[in-house]
C-alpha cells in the first residue's frame, strides 16, 4: 500500500466529521440518562433498553467509519470495528440488566423483571432482538473470519440467544398463541428466532471447546443452551422436539463426562 497524501487524509477527516460528533453525542446522552436512572429509578427499564438500541447506533456509526476509511484510504480501521464489538457487549449488558441473563431457568425466576417493560409493545422487543443480531454479524463481517476476535462471538450470540428469549413474556405469549389473537404472527417469529439462536449458540460453544479451548466449561455452556431449548419446547407443549432435544443433551453430556475421565487420567499425579 502507498503512502496516503495529505490531501487523502485532509479529504477523509472532513467526510467523517459529522459521524464522529454524532458518536460523541450519543455518548453524552447515554451518560445523562445513566445519571437520571441513578437519581429516579422510574421507568429504568424502558431507560436501559433504549440505552441498547443507542448503541447499536453507535456500532453502526462506528462500522461506516471504518468502512469509510477503506473506501477513500484503502486501510481498513481495526480500532473502529473494536468500538463497535465494545458497543454490542454494552447493548448486550444493559439489557441483561433489566431481563436478566438466566439461560436454562423457570421462567418464574426472572418474570417479575419483565414488569419493569411492561407496556412495551411485542415488535419493539423483537425489533431490538433482530437488530442486535444484525449488528454483531456487521461487526464480525468487518473483522473478518481470521481475526483473533472470532471466538468472542459465540458469547456474543450466546448473551443474545439469552435476552431473546428472556425478553418474552412467556406466560403471555403462550396464552395468545393463537391466529385469531392479534400479534400471533409475530409472537410465533419472535419463538422461532429463540429457538434458532438457543440451537445455534449450543453448536458454536461445543464448536468452540472443539476447535479452539478444550475447556470443559465451553462444552457445558453448549449443553445448557440445549437444556434451555429443551425448557422452551416443554412450555410450549412441543413434545417430540423437546425429546430430540433432551437425547441430544444426553448424548453430548455423556461425551463430556467421557472425555473428563480422559483428562484426569492424563493428568500426572
Amino acid at each position: 500500500m502507498g503512502k496516503i497524501s495529505q490531501e487523502a487524509k485532509q479529504r477523509y477527516t472532513e467526510r467523517v466529521k459529522e459521524y464522529k460528533q454524532e458518536i460523541e453525542t450519543l455518548q453524552r446522552r447515554e451518560k445523562s440518562v445513566l445519571q437520571t436512572i441513578e437519581t429516579d429509578a422510574e421507568g429504568a427499564g424502558h431507560k436501559r433498553f433504549a440505552l441498547a438500541d443507542e448503541r447499536l447506533n453507535m456500532a453502526a456509526l462506528y462500522l461506516l467509519l471504518n468502512r469509510i476509511s477503506l473506501s477513500m484510504l484503502s486501510v481498513k480501521n481495526d480500532s473502529f470495528v473494536r468500538e463497535a464489538h465494545r458497543c454490542c457487549y454494552q447493548s448486550l449488558i444493559y439489557l441483561e440488566e433489566v431481563v436478566t441473563d438466566y439461560l436454562d431457568a423457570p421462567f418464574s425466576e426472572y418474570s417479575e423483571r419483565l414488569e419493569a417493560i411492561a407496556g412495551m409493545p411485542e415488535h419493539q422487543r423483537y425489533g431490538i432482538m433482530h437488530k442486535l443480531g444484525f449488528t454483531i454479524q456487521s461487526v464480525s463481517d468487518d473483522f473478518g473470519s481470521n481475526t483473533k476476535w472470532r471466538w468472542s462471538f459465540v458469547e456474543l450470540e450466546g448473551r443474545l440467544a439469552t435476552v431473546a428469549k428472556n425478553v418474552v413474556n412467556l406466560r403471555r405469549v403462550i396464552s395468545e398463541l393463537d391466529p385469531r389473537v392479534d400479534g400471533y404472527e409475530l409472537r410465533v417469529a419472535h419463538l422461532k428466532l429463540v429457538r434458532e439462536l438457543l440451537q445455534k449458540s449450543a453448536d458454536r460453544y461445543l464448536e468452540r471447546y472443539t476447535l479452539a479451548t478444550s475447556r470443559i466449561d465451553d462444552f457445558k455452556r453448549a449443553i445448557d443452551f440445549l437444556l434451555a431449548l429443551k425448557r422452551l419446547h416443554t412450555l410450549l407443549g412441543e413434545v417430540e422436539q423437546a425429546e430430540v432435544v433432551k437425547r441430544k443433551a444426553d448424548v453430548w453430556k455423556s461425551r463430556m463426562e467421557d472425555e473428563e475421565k480422559r483428562a484426569e487420567q492424563r493428568r500426572p499425579t
